[in-house]
This record gives structure tokens, sequence and C-alpha cells, in this order.
């Protein structure tokens, strides 16, 4: 009789190891083995200034997104739009890394500019990108705003206080999370933007005959933002440039910025400024530059890759 127990025993737990297995979800399924350098871009007019300059040879759609496999400038590459907004940049660049053999990403787009030094048609590649709209909205007392048991470590913006994200990482232990503000860039492709820079001459003028009062100029090394809001607000952008002395904000890059640190994978953005974040003298500029901008990020990506190798 023990032994019996002994056996029902053992095939209850073989068969409860198996079904926990089953749980869990297999990993996904690689579709090509050649290294890519994945391309990535917000949304489509941006996507469209860089399949310009590719040469698409195939195509494939995984949860209603294409990615576009071909050359651009002498790399094997994966290009795709990655959705506006941080948690569709997040999704859709992690679905590239799951399904392409990715061995590097790079960003082209557009953004709203925050440096008072820098214009419309600039083009930024920052050295570090923050989430600065990971907040705590703070309690309002007679002493000020309360931030209970969060801390505090930039200047706040009213009862808008910026917190650090909390992130595992490949390689790391499991489920040890890191607080980060800033995720970095990979600084050898840092360096050899700086050094095609002053090589390349962009845009001044938008389709229509609007031309920028100043020659456009690209600056490598600095900060930038993302965050889930688009942002005209001429005050809110002052407090942008004071806090964080970022060049210019957008909405996805910094979600990029991460998932490339999790999975332990180079990357590098490139952003050329469209409007000044509300900090322009009239209506918002967007409408006016926003191909010269996408443009411009798209010809520095260009000469940057015709250069660069891993």
């Amino acid at each position: 009789m023990k032994k019996k127990l002994m056996l029902l025993g053992m095939v209850f737990l073989i068969s409860l190891s198996s079904a926990c297995r089953l749980a869990q979800s297999p990993p996904p399924v690689a579709l090509e083995s050649t290294p890519r350098l994945a391309i990535l871009s917000a949304y489509q007019p941006e996507l469209e200034a860089l399949r310009a300059r590719m040469d698409v040879k195939d195509q494939r759609v995984i949860n209603g997104r294409t990615y576009y496999l071909g050359n651009l400038a002498g790399h094997e590459a994966v290009l795709f739009s990655t959705g506006v907004s941080m948690v569709n940049a997040a999704m859709t660049t992690q679905t590239a890394l799951d399904y392409f053999d990715v061995r590097a990403m790079v960003f082209s787009g557009i953004a709203g500019g925050v440096n008072p030094e820098l214009n419309i048609g600039d083009v930024v590649v920052p050295a570090q990108w923050g989430q600065y709209q990971e907040q705590v909205f703070a309690r309002q007392t007679s002493d000020g705003w309360d931030t209970g048991w969060y801390k505090e470590p930039y200047g706040n913006f009213g009862m808008m206080f910026p917190q650090p994200v909390s992130v595992t990482r490949e390689g790391g232990r499991a489920d040890a999370e890191e607080e980060h503000f800033w995720f970095p860039v990979d600084r050898k492709m840092l360096e050899a933007a700086g050094q095609i820079a002053p090589g390349v001459r962009l845009e001044n003028c938008a389709q229509g005959g609007n031309c920028l009062e100043q020659e456009p100029k690209i600056i490598v090394g600095g900060n930038g933002v993302s965050g889930p809001t688009f942002v005209d607000n001429a005050e809110y952008r002052i407090w942008v440039w004071q806090t964080f002395h970022a060049d210019a904000l957008d909405m996805e890059t910094a979600a990029v910025a991460q998932v490339a640190y999790v999975n332990n994978v180079p990357f590098l953005a490139f952003r050329s400024l469209s409007d000044l974040a509300g900090g322009g003298p009239g209506q918002n500029e967007i409408g006016i530059f926003f191909q010269l901008a996408a443009e411009n990020s798209a010809q520095v990506l260009e000469a940057f890759l015709e250069g660069w190798r891993q």
C-alpha cells in the first residue's frame, strides 16, 4: 500500500510538472536568420522618408504591423513604424527583437524642440533618453506638495513629480529590478554620428516655399526625453529645459531606449525638430515643417549608416 501511494505521488508530481511546462508560453519563432539592423520611425509619414531610401526585398506582418526587409546604405535591415506613443513603441520594438536577428537599432523621426539655442530643422542625436512623464501626482497640503513615500529626484511642475522607472535586464538576476531615469545610447554609435555630422547638409526649405531663417545644424550628445503627451505649452517647455536640459522631447524614443537596454542591443536615435513644443511666437509649426524635419532626420541617419559598421 505504501509503495502504491508513493507511485501515485510520483505520477502526480510528473503530471503537475508537465502541466506547468505546457502552461508556459513558448518563445517566439524567428522568421529568418539574417542578422539585421532595425530601423524605426514613429508613424507612416516618417517611415516613408526611410522606405524611399531602402531597397525593400520582402515584408512580414506581425500583430497588424508591417516589417520591411531589405538593404539601406549597405546594411541588411528590418524597417518598421513603431506606432505613436510609448506603449506602441515598446511593443513593436520588442516584437522586432523576438522575430528577427536584430544586432543594433536606430530611430529616425521628428521631435519638439526644447533647448532655446536650437531651431526648427535642427537634428539632435542625444547621448541618453529619459521618460520624463513617469510621475507622481502629489497631494496638495497646507505645507505644499506631499509625494508620500516617493522620492523627489527632480524639480516638479506643479503637482507633477518625475520618477525613475524599474527594469529587469537580459542576463541579470531574475526579477532583480533596477531603477533608471536615463537610458544611454551606444557610445560607439554616438561617436560615429559625431564624425559624420560636419559633412551633412540639411534641408532649409519646406514644401510650399516656407524656408527657415537659419541653416539647420546637427547636435550630437546631450539629453532627450519622451512621454505619452504631445507638448505645445511654452511654460512646460521651459520647465523641461530647466529640469532635464533636454534638447528635444517626443513620444517614443525613451521607450525604445529602455527595450534596447533590457535586451542589451546597441541603440541610437536621430530626431529633427519639427516645432518648438509651444515655444514659437504663434501657432504650432509642425503642420508646416513636419516633412522637412522628417527628411532631415532621415538624411542624417542615412549618412550615419554609410559610414558606420558594427
